[in-house]
C-alpha cells in the first residue's frame, strides 16, 4: 500500500502538467486499499504548513487563490481532519475552523477525479513558501506571559452585535449611529485593557494574526484595513502575493480590527451597491473604473477620520485617566511594544504607492459613502493622498 501512495506522488507532484498528474491519479484509482493512507499523508502536508507558520484560513484562501472552491473544500477536509487530533486550539484557529467550507464527500464514485484532485491540491501544499509565524502553532507550549484563553469578553459581544446592526440595516443614519457606537465601546475597551495591564504589571506582549484582503480591488482594500489597524494601535503588513495582510498588535486590539475591517468592507459594498444603482438610473453602465475609484475613496477618507477621531478619543481619555496625564505613558509604551514586533517580523518591508484611480464620480461616492460611516478609534495616523501602505 504504502509504495502505491509513494509511486503516486512521485508520479504527480514533482513532475509539471496534466500528465503527471494523470498517472498518479490513475495508480491510487486503481487502488482503493490505499485510500486511508492517502488521505492521511495530506493530512501530513498540512501539518507541515503549520511548521511553514500558515493557518486554517491563510491555506483555504491560498488553494482557492491558486485553484477553485472545490479544491479549497478538499484543503479543508484535511485540516478539519489533522487539527481534531490535538486537545487544544488557539482560540483565533477555532473561529477559523468554524468558518471553513463543509467537507466534502472522500472517495466518491468518480475515484479518478477525486484523485486528481487530491493530488493537485498536494502539489499546492508541497511548495507552500514559509511565512512569518503569527502565534504558535497548535499542540505548541502555551506562552507563559499571556493569559489563559477564555469566553469572549462580553465588550466585543456587544460590538460584534452592533456592528452586525450596522451591515443589516438599509438606512445610513441608523449604520453610522450603530457602528460609531460600536468603535466608540472598541477604544474604551483598548484603553481599559491597557490601564488593567499596567497595573496589574502584565508580562503580555504583542501579538499577531493575519486578515485576507481579497480581490477585486484588493489595494484600496489593503489602505482600508492598514487605517483600521493604525487607529487601533496595531500595525499592518500586505502581502499582496499571498493575498493576505498580518496585523501586529495586543490581542484586544487586533480582535478589534478583524471586527471592524470586516464590517466596513460589508458597509462600504452596501454603499458601492447603492451608488451604483444611481449612475445606472441616470444612464451609466456600471464600471471597473468606478468601483476601484470608489474603493479608494472610502479607504482614504475613513484613514482621515479614523485618525482625528482617536486623536479626540484619547485626548479626552487621557484628561479623565487618574487624575489627568497618565494615559499617553501607558498608550505609548504599548506603541512602542507593537513597533517592536512588526519590526522583528518584517525587517524589509516597503511602501507602496496605490495609483490608476481616474473616476471622479466614484471617488466621490465613495468618499461620501466613509462620511456616513463616520467611525471612530483609539489611535492612529493620516494617510497621504497617494495611498501609502506598508507591504
Amino acid at each position: 500500500m504504502e509504495s502505491v501512495i509513494d509511486r503516486a506522488c512521485a508520479a504527480a507532484l514533482y513532475a509539471e502538467g496534466d500528465a503527471a498528474l494523470d498517472t498518479g491519479a490513475s495508480l491510487l484509482a486503481a487502488s482503493p486499499e490505499a485510500d486511508a493512507e492517502a488521505h492521511r499523508r495530506g493530512e501530513e502536508f498540512v501539518r507541515r504548513a503549520w511548521e511553514r507558520g500558515w493557518h486554517p484560513a491563510d491555506l483555504v484562501r491560498y488553494v482557492r487563490r491558486e485553484l477553485d472552491e472545490r479544491r479549497a473544500a478538499l484543503a479543508a477536509t484535511l485540516i478539519a481532519a489533522e487539527t481534531a487530533r490535538y486537545a487544544e486550539l488557539p482560540p483565533r484557529w477555532r473561529r477559523q475552523l468554524a468558518e471553513l467550507p463543509p467537507p466534502v464527500e472522500r472517495n466518491r464514485p468518480d475515484r479518478f477525479g477525486y484523485a486528481g484532485d487530491l493530488l493537485e491540491l498536494y502539489r499546492v501544499l508541497l511548495r507552500l513558501p514559509a511565512i512569518e509565524p503569527a502565534g504558535p502553532p497548535p499542540g505548541a507550549a502555551a506562552d507563559p506571559h499571556r493569559p489563559p484563553a477564555a469566553d469572549e469578553p462580553r465588550m466585543l459581544t456587544r460590538i460584534r452585535a452592533l456592528l452586525a446592526k450596522a451591515e443589516a440595516t438599509g438606512f445610513p443614519e441608523e449604520a453610522e449611529a450603530l457602528t460609531t457606537k460600536a468603535q466608540e465601546l472598541m477604544a474604551r475597551h483598548t484603553i481599559d485593557e491597557a490601564l488593567l495591564a499596567t497595573r496589574t504589571h502584565s508580562r503580555e506582549t504583542p501579538g499577531a494574526c493575519r486578515i485576507g484582503v481579497e480581490p477585486p480591488y484588493e489595494g484600496a482594500k489593503a489602505v482600508l484595513l492598514d487605517a483600521v489597524a493604525s487607529a487601533n494601535r496595531c500595525r499592518a503588513v500586505w502581502n499582496e502575493d499571498l493575498g493576505f495582510s498580518t496585523v501586529v498588535g495586543f490581542e484586544p486590539d487586533l480582535d478589534a480590527v478583524e471586527l471592524l475591517f470586516t464590517s466596513l468592507l460589508v458597509q462600504g459594498t452596501t454603499a458601492m451597491t447603492r451608488s451604483e444603482a444611481g449612475q445606472r438610473a441616470g444612464g451609466r453602465k456600471r464600471t471597473k473604473t468606478f468601483r476601484q475609484a470608489f474603493w479608494m475613496g472610502y479607504a482614504q477618507r475613513l484613514g482621515g477620520r479614523l485618525a482625528a477621531d482617536a486623536h479626540r478619543i484619547t485626548a479626552e481619555a487621557d484628561t479623565s485617566a487618574d487624575g489627568g496625564g497618565g494615559l499617553l505613558p501607558v498608550l505609548a509604551a504599548r506603541d512602542v511594544a507593537v513597533a517592536d514586533t512588526a519590526e522583528r517580523m518584517f525587517p524589509r518591508t516597503t511602501t507602496t504607492r496605490l495609483r490608476g484611480v481616474c473616476d471622479l464620480d466614484g471617488w466621490n461616492h465613495g468618499t461620501e459613502a466613509a462620511d456616513r460611516a463616520r467611525v471612530r478609534g483609539p489611535g492612529g495616523a493620516r494617510r497621504g493622498p497617494d495611498g501609502e501602505i506598508m507591504a
